[in-house]
């Protein structure tokens, strides 16, 4: 009787993990590319890059540039809207806006603020904001850019941001002992779990990430308890990115994206 009911038992598993579809990969094109950095591309078919802290904007006919020597190096670039990118440059403590042909159209000095801000992460937020965290007080706000006001919206954070990244809805952060937090816009924190050691990771939205580990290229998915590799041709490679089904690897010589189905 046992001995039947292990047999049912290893049955079952096997129909369970051949119910667990692999993301499907088809080879889209490559591109030469040697850069210091590659940031993803947007619905109208440019690719962002950063070499030699030049911001630039490319497709297969022009090439648009951006760059301001005065402000250092670009820590984190915000591609959410086309029509208005954000460059962060920490070390003044001040962003930059951007239109789609690459011209500056604001610039934020926090340092200039009423209220003391030292921005260590920046995103574009809904209703003309700027997420904005402020290690000051270490903790999460809203800065309005047509007003000029800020208001903090959370409490303080526990400990610091590893990495991050936000839409104009939810701001993810992932703090240095690898906990994943979600804050909405009135300042509510959700805590998502931990997640494993990482190079390099993209939260795909509040169930699913992807992270790779020693060129290793994994799909998370928090619901469905599960951990999937991703099979790619590159053996070895710097980055990756993921946007909107393309998954691009960003390698020493370029990048190649693929067209990824996730189930």
């Amino acid at each position: 009787m046992k001995y039947g009911i292990l047999w049912i038992f290893i049955c079952c598993s096997a129909i369970v993990l051949g119910q667990n579809p692999k993301p499907s990969l088809v080879k889209m094109d490559s591109i030469r590319f040697n850069g210091d950095a590659f940031l993803g591309y947007d619905s109208f078919g440019f690719y962002y890059t950063i070499n030699n802290n030049v911001f630039s904007k490319i497709n297969k006919r022009e090439t648009l540039e951006y760059k301001n020597v005065s402000l250092g190096k670009i820590t984190k670039v915000d591609l959410q809207n086309p029509l208005k990118i954000v460059l962060f440059y920490e070390n003044f403590n001040t962003v930059v806006t951007l239109d789609n042909q690459l011209n500056e159209t604001q610039k934020i000095n926090f340092s200039e603020n009423p209220i003391p801000i030292v921005a260590t992460a920046i995103g574009i937020a809904s209703q003309n904001q700027l997420w904005v965290y402020n290690s000051m007080n270490q903790q999460l706000g809203l800065y309005d850019y047509l007003s000029a006001t800020y208001k903090t919206i959370s409490v303080p954070f526990t400990e610091s941001i590893k990495n991050y990244v936000s839409d104009f809805n939810v701001f993810h952060w992932i703090d240095i002992k690898n906990n994943w937090y979600m804050s909405d816009i009135f300042g509510k924190i959700t805590s998502n779990g931990k997640v494993p050691d990482f190079d390099s990771i993209s939260i795909i939205n509040q169930n699913q990430f992807m992270y790779s580990k020693n060129s290793v290229l994994i799909l998370h998915d928090l619901e469905k308890e599960t951990k999937t590799r991703i099979e790619i041709s590159e053996k070895t490679f710097k980055k990756f990115y993921y946007k909107d089904q393309i998954l691009s690897i960003f390698t020493a010589t370029g990048i190649t994206n693929y067209k990824i189905t996730i189930p």
